[in-house]
């Protein structure tokens, strides 16, 4: 991919703090990682809900949703998924410099993609945010029957059969699906962004 050299950033007068100011809300981004079917989607999906309730201006970047348009163009080899990755960092730092607070749904399973997306963002502005749930658990709930094409060898390169998954090491927040229901992990993430005043 060449990159022209003649292009210039330009600044807005509306910057990220006159958002913040008139949201009366914080932008982080909520990224959420986990093994397919741990409750990702199912988790963000409830939170945007929950916050838009509240007068709160969010928006959810989901792993399937996404691969449908700005990376229809990507599969799912190392390379191919540390690009989906890079791109939705880079649009989850626009919607943060918007003024949104952001949900990623993205297995998203390598440390170092994640890392780099943290990267993008100031200090406290991305919350990691692990979807932990055994592999045993997301295996048995397989809502998208993925896991067993998986094991019959249908689908290459599946995080967690034949790819591996790298757990977050010092995620801001750990939500157990395996002994919480989807209300109960709506209820602590929104309690942390409270009490940390995002919201």
């Amino acid at each position: 991919m060449t990159q022209t050299k003649n292009i210039v950033w330009h600044d807005s007068v509306v910057t990220k703090q006159d958002r913040s100011k008139q949201n009366n809300h914080q932008s982080p981004v909520l990224w959420f990682t986990g093994l397919s079917g741990s409750g990702k989607s199912t988790i963000t999906v409830e939170l945007e809900k929950a916050l838009f309730e509240k007068g709160i201006r969010s928006y959810r970047l989901d792993g399937d949703n996404i691969r449908h348009g700005l990376n229809n163009n990507l599969g799912f080899s190392p390379e191919d998924r540390k690009e989906n990755i890079r791109r939705i960092g880079e649009v989850a730092k626009l919607l943060n410099d918007a003024g949104l607070i952001t949900l990623t749904a993205f297995i998203s399973p390598y440390r170092q993609d994640r890392d780099n997306v943290r990267k993008l963002l100031a200090d406290g502005e991305f919350i990691e945010v692990y979807v932990k749930c055994s592999l045993e658990k997301c295996e048995a709930r397989d809502p998208k029957g993925l896991y067993q094409k998986a094991r019959a060898g249908e689908i290459k390169g599946f995080t967690g059969i034949d790819a591996p998954y790298e757990e977050p090491e010092h995620p801001e927040l750990v939500i157990d699906t395996e002994n919480k229901s989807v209300d109960e992990a709506v209820a602590e993430i929104i309690a942390y962004l409270e009490t940390r005043n995002y919201i």
